[in-house]
């Protein structure tokens, strides 16, 4: 069963109980039985044996990632408790006027943490949350806009680790430099371009549609459900602004230097190699350790906190990853049993689009279709173009870099989108986690804006594929998508503020 189509299943169980029940643990645990079933032929006690030891093998190999979200959360319990965030809430609502300025002001806050999606998610969150909660923006509008401003800005960013593991996407007897055919794509990334011109469309016309304005109205007479744990921090200290902007601004500082630093700076690399070589898991525990190094004497000599509400923090800080940890771990396992080592849903991916060796002009809109499929079903980005980039080779070849610049950038789109709308992305959980939003709430009101802003590009690549342009890929999904705003606009007339 293994690369068959049979390999689907997994993903598939997983997310479908998940929609239908709304208990997201129970339904990954599920689909990673399912497909341990199938791989172990329905032999019960090698089924659990597998899917424990591939749930084992994921967290080891994923343990950083794990650390880098305890030291954040207890960051955020340190500046929540120590009083900066309420401090900077009232510093914002003195000069942002605004519920549009509050999301303008989230939107570019996102866009501007561009080296990491995983720091991109939980930092905004952190930041933003008590403005926009000041403005009545529901904790679901706050998700969607941190997840759109994560991957999505990401992908397009020269600096950050993910144009790093693009670039590493390449293989190594291609002949091609893969972070050269990164920046290549970037003007070609329709999803990533679209999506940050509908939520400036979206703000600036305070519009709504689909389940994101079904959720609003339902708001004005019920109180919004949050993420589990993520009851509110009881703040002790008396902080100001600057105890909230220090911990940021070094915590931003630091994650870069430990790029820098894991990637070979210091061995005489240049800060492009030392980007494309760093370890970004690694560097990233390292600068929020020293961090909270920098927090605990910044805020213990000018008794910000005391030592006993300094400890207790990292206690609630590890609580409150408790349910993203959680999610994590169980897609990631997920991940696992899909992968080449068992079920093989990306040998299946190979077998049907290699083997159809199908008319170029359709190839970028369906490598976007075939890489949002396989990222929503695994949730994984990088696992979907580490895993298509070298089929889009095999297929264009490296003769014509136009055509497979075209092609890798739809790849790269398709699989931002994909890893958008699916319930078990590593974004879209921390997302929720970053809004402190009940995850499936957050899943169920952005899919019908990514999906909107999907199938805008779904229209651009294929005409640019048609005609063999990039640049008329890009302005056929600019033009498509203003006319679809300027329906909806029509159609649905801004509702009123909730208060």
């Amino acid at each position: 069963m293994e690369g068959t189509i049979w390999s689907l299943l997994p993903p598939i169980v997983a997310i479908a109980l998940a929609l239908l029940t709304k208990e997201v643990y129970l339904s990954l645990l599920i689909g990673i039985l399912s497909g341990a079933l199938l791989y172990t032929h329905f032999h019960v006690l090698h089924t659990v044996e597998v899917s424990m030891s591939i749930m084992g093998e994921k967290i080891g190999s994923n343990v950083n990632i794990l650390i880098f979200l305890v030291f954040l959360g207890i960051l955020v319990v340190l500046i929540t408790r120590s009083g900066a965030s309420a401090a900077y809430g009232e510093w914002a609502a003195k000069r942002i006027k605004s519920k549009k300025g509050s999301m303008f002001a989230t939107m570019f806050l996102g866009i501007l943490i561009f080296v990491d999606d995983y720091f991109n998610c939980l930092t905004v969150g952190t930041v933003m949350r008590p403005v926009t909660d000041r403005y009545g923006i529901s904790r679901a509008k706050l998700a969607y806009l941190i997840d759109a401003t994560a991957a999505p800005v990401c992908i397009i960013a020269p600096i950050s680790s993910w144009a790093a593991a693009v670039g590493s996407s390449m293989p190594e007897d291609s002949g091609i430099d893969g972070l050269s055919l990164f920046m290549k794509t970037i003007p070609f990334n329709l999803y990533a371009l679209l999506t940050i011109l509908f939520m400036i469309v979206m703000i600036g016309k305070n519009m709504d549609f689909g389940t994101m304005r079904r959720y609003e109205e339902r708001l004005q007479t019920e109180k919004e459900e949050l993420a589990v744990g993520s009851e509110e921090t009881k703040v002790t200290g008396h902080g100001g602004v600057l105890d909230l902007i220090l911990p940021i601004v070094v915590l931003i500082v630091l994650c870069i230097g430990g790029m820098l630093y894991t990637g070979g700076i210091m061995e005489g690399k240049g800060i492009q190699q030392a980007f494309a070589d760093c370890d970004s898991s690694l560097s990233l525990v390292l600068g929020s350790f020293f961090t909270l190094v920098f927090t605990f004497v910044l805020y213990l000599p000018r008794k910000i906190l005391s030592f006993g509400e300094f400890c207790d923090s990292f206690v609630k800080g590890f609580q409150s990853m408790t349910s993203a940890i959680m999610i994590l771990c169980l897609a990631w396992a997920l991940s696992g049993i899909c992968s080449d080592e068992y079920m093989n849903i990306g040998g299946f991916v190979r077998e049907v689009v290699g083997g159809n060796a199908v008319v170029g002009a359709l190839i970028p809109a369906i490598f976007f279709l075939v890489a949002v499929g396989l990222s929503f079903s695994t949730g994984t980005s990088w696992g979907t173009f580490g895993i298509l980039i070298p089929i889009a080779l095999a297929v264009v070849g490296t003769a014509e870099v136009d055509r497979l610049t075209l092609a890798v950038a739809a790849i790269l789109a398709g699989a931002v989108c994909g890893d958008h709308i699916s319930p078990i992305s590593d974004t879209t959980i921390l997302s929720s986690a970053g809004a402190q939003c009940n995850h499936l709430n957050h899943v169920s009101t952005q899919i019908p804006y990514a999906l909107t802003v999907a199938a805008c590009c779904l229209v651009g690549y294929l005409v640019g594929g048609i005609l063999q342009s990039g640049w008329i890929a890009l302005a056929v999904g600019v033009v498509l998508l203003i006319l679809v705003l300027a329906v909806l606009a029509a159609k649905n007339m801004p509702r009123t503020d909730r208060r």
